[in-house]
């Protein structure tokens, strides 16, 4: 008879083990320093340093060390402790890349595991893979193919693992010093409708309010968000702002367990019994809401529950807004957003009574068609109520990546220069005159028009820093399509991801990058709150011929524009 072998519990299925609760979110803390301490076994003094010097490179929550400034005591997260492992992995074989094939059939978690990309490396088609070359031939090989095309077919994506400001802004001056505004970054495909919506709506592109203001408001909304399992150190934050009487309200299409109950196990009161969180759940239809919001705000206009002491001296348009809802029966509302009339009168009275609120939103409510206008909905409820510009009141489009907030206001944008300012004639004179060199003054190729003009055949080389547009755009046989149109495409990454194998209508180079803590002298990031925050270099090991990305855009630019 054949015996089932036994389990070997390795730290990876310790990391996974629950010994209790079906349904609830447990953050696993313990087993997560396990697994961070056994993945990072060979080099703990240099994580240990990352954590207790370093500013978190997971979210954009920002940390200074192992605390924030929010709350007193230690802040580490499980993002933070499993994104350690990138920071103190070897370099991989490089050998491997010789031959794609065995490469391609593995996921993104199993290529990074792989270990740190050590070396340049070049692969032409026809080859079944990638050789090495020196980073001379390779800032010339790539600096060549661009003097050889024009601006308006080069185009340039950076994500944001960990990207700091000094990079975001190096790479765009040196991008428009080879003569075109197409570079984009990952805020782009995250909050690019939040920064329009709110600037065009209240003048300020990012978040009103700090995480303090969560505590001790009397309403606390989240809307297509999932901090729990997002940004997980917002938890402790939920946990006191429960104490102070806040109460909280999630606006979803589904019941995320981790924003009903979550056990905080740096707080010994909720690592026992754990702390609910969400006072009431408000279901609504994928794209629904819009519709769920609307009917909010008719509530409140038609029972009278808006400050109108607010309103007039503060705002413009109410009137049309308010001609507007009543062409919206209420037959209409339910339909669109799933929710009934007394849901959404039930959500109104909690507007109703609630002196302050703060309404926090990400991905849920941005990743639509109509994501823009899913935003201004959002504002046009809070304003009702003047739940802006208050201690305990705000909009929080709250930031997933480390250092993403910085991309835009750095200028890494096809559609702003840095400060946020609009691509004009007269802004693109100005910096023209400030850098030294001439700065285009039409808007650039956002992330996915690069995509589609590759697809076109539109598109001759694509510089690409991190991300993986097969794993983050829809359509991926569509984006691999168009990837194998690009005659050079250039990945720098500190790991191997999928797209790196789409073959090559010509060229592919690789090129290996420095972490964060590897960039001499440190460098800034700016958190969700807009705090600048210093990231200092951390003395440690350091891989092959891995350099820091600006430095690799400044010289191309350099090799590019000789002229200058």
């Amino acid at each position: 008879m054949l015996r089932k072998p036994k389990k070997r519990w390795t730290p990876e299925l310790w990391a996974s083990w629950k010994p209790f609760g079906i349904g609830e979110q447990y953050p696993n803390n313990f087993w997560e320093v396990f697994r961070a301490m056994w993945q990072s076994r060979d080099q703990l003094p240099y994580a240990w340093r990352i954590l207790n010097e370093g500013v978190c490179d997971g979210c954009a929550l920002g940390t200074s060390g192992m605390k924030d400034w929010t709350q007193d005591g230690i802040h580490v997260c499980n993002v933070r402790l499993r994104l350690l492992q990138m920071n103190t992995m070897p370099a991989m074989d490089w050998h491997l890349l010789e031959d794609v094939v065995q490469l391609q059939t593995k996921s993104g978690a199993e290529l990074r595991e792989l270990g740190r990309l050590p070396y340049p490396m070049v692969r032409r088609r026809g080859e079944s893979g990638f050789r090495r070359l020196s980073w001379d031939a390779a800032i010339a090989l790539i600096s060549d193919r661009i003097q050889a095309t024009t601006p308006d077919r080069l185009g340039v994506y950076v994500t944001s693992r960990g990207t700091v400001n000094e990079t975001y802004y190096a790479i765009q001056k040196a991008v428009r010093a080879m003569g075109t505004n197409s570079v984009d970054n990952a805020a782009r495909i995250c909050h690019s409708p939040s920064t329009a919506a709110l600037k065009s709506s209240i003048g300020a592109g990012a978040t009103t309010c700090s995480y303090k203001d969560w505590i001790g408001t009397d309403l606390l909304v989240f809307i297509g968000s999932n901090v729990a399992n997002n940004q997980p150190v917002t938890v402790k934050y939920l946990h006191e702002a429960k104490k102070a009487d806040t109460q909280i309200v999630v606006i979803n299409n589904c019941r995320e367990p981790g924003m009903e109950r979550y056990w905080v196990p740096s707080l010994v009161e909720s690592a026992l019994f754990g702390t609910k969180f969400c006072d009431r759940f408000f279901l609504v239809n994928v794209g629904g809401d819009i519709a769920f919001l609307n009917g909010t705000i008719k509530h409140l206009i038609e029972n009278g529950w808006c400050d109108r002491g607010f309103i007039t001296p503060y705002t413009a348009g109410f009137n049309d807004l308010k001609e507007a809802l009543q062409s919206q029966s209420w037959e209409t509302l339910e339909r669109f957003s799933g929710s009934s009339r007394e849901e959404m009168l039930a959500f109104a009275q909690m507007i109703r009574d609630a002196e302050k609120a703060v309404f926090v939103w990400s991905m849920g409510i941005t990743q639509h068609e109509c994501g823009e206008d899913n935003v201004r909905a959002i504002i046009n409820l809070a304003l009702t109520k003047g739940f802006v510009g208050r201690e305990g009141c705000g909009l929080m489009p709250i930031r997933g990546h480390s250092g993403v907030q910085g991309g835009a206001e750095m200028g890494c944008y096809a559609t702003a220069f840095p400060g946020g300012k609009p691509i004009t004639p007269e802004n693109a004179a100005q910096l023209s005159d400030q850098w030294g060199f001439t700065v285009p003054a039409t808007q650039g190729l956002i992330a996915p028009e690069m995509i589609d003009a590759a697809h076109a055949g539109k598109l001759d080389v694509l510089i690409s820093v991190g991300g993986n547009f097969l794993e983050v755009l829809p359509d991926p046989d569509y984006v691999d399509e168009a990837l194998e149109r690009i005659p050079l495409r250039v990945h720098m990454d500190i790991v191997c991801s999928k797209q790196m194998f789409t073959e090559p209508a010509d060229t592919v180079v690789l090129l290996p990058a420095t972490t964060r803590y590897e960039i001499p002298g440190g460098v800034t990031e700016t958190s969700t709150e807009r705090r600048i925050i210093f990231s200092p270099e951390i003395l440690g090991p350091r891989i092959g011929e891995a350099r820091p990305e600006w430095e690799v855009f400044m010289e191309l630019a350099r090799r590019v524009r000789a002229d200058w």
